[in-house]
């Protein structure tokens, strides 16, 4: 079964959308697109009727609503109807899961993280769970990068259609989250001679046919727009 990103042009480039139920990384330098891609996927589960949430680290609530209202794909508002479940984990209720998620010793249980994630964000009921972003996870796991591999590990291992927002400038540096994701999605924004050029490539996607040249991507109030038949020179 495959999941539908909700950006026009995307699927096209993955045979009809997520393998479903996978891990995936979407990564690359600020302001290229990451937030607003995840968004509209999560917008468009809430369309099918997906369980929808999104774990932020670093922004509230409001936060993510304001950067997302001038779109017209309506994400602020099933995030302020509660249509989209939200969690911050430095809110009461994100300190309560960072302190329930240590064992006795005060050592990080990766099993317990990810199940009070699940727990906290809807249990056994999600379908689409975006992180943003591998900060969130560094601050699980700030001293132990063996649990963070098994955390990661894990994390592969639920039902849910997962996406983790990674802020990398560099495709060709991997890390441990690019290794052990299903899919990994790069976005690109760089300034040449013609101005701005924005661009996103398909570095790896298990289970599809795809090959790595960077495609066009423009932005409108409708939300990001992939060019499938653009090539980025």
């Amino acid at each position: 079964m495959r999941v539908s990103s909700g950006v026009r042009g995307f699927d096209e480039l993955v045979d009809g959308g997520f393998p479903d139920g996978r891990l995936y990384v979407i990564s690359g330098p600020p302001g290229s697109g990451k937030t607003t891609f995840c968004a509209q996927f999560l917008t468009n589960g809430v369309k099918q009727n997906d369980t929808c949430v999104f774990l932020s680290m670093h922004e509230t609530k409001r936060e993510i609503s304001d950067d997302m209202s001038d779109y017209s794909f309506k994400f602020s508002d099933f995030l302020d109807a509660g249509q989209i479940k939200f969690l911050n984990v430095f809110s009461q209720e994100g300190k309560r899961l960072l302190n329930e998620s240590r064992s006795a010793s005060g050592a990080m249980n990766t099993e317990n993280v990810s199940n009070r994630i699940l727990r906290i964000a809807g249990s056994e009921g999600v379908d689409r769970i975006v992180i943003d972003s591998m900060m969130l996870l560094d601050h699980f796991f700030a001293s132990a990068e063996d649990n963070l591999v098994q955390f990661l590990t894990s994390l592969k291992q639920v039902d849910a259609t997962v996406l983790i927002i990674s802020e990398m400038t560099d495709p060709t540096t991997y890390s441990d989250e690019h290794y052990l994701a299903h899919g990994v999605v790069f976005f690109h924004n760089y300034l040449d001679a013609s101005g701005m050029t924005r661009g996103v490539q398909i570095v790896k996607m298990r289970g599809t046919g795809v090959d790595c040249d960077i495609r066009e991507i423009e932005f409108s109030d409708r939300g990001l727009r992939v060019n499938p038949d653009q090539r980025v020179q």
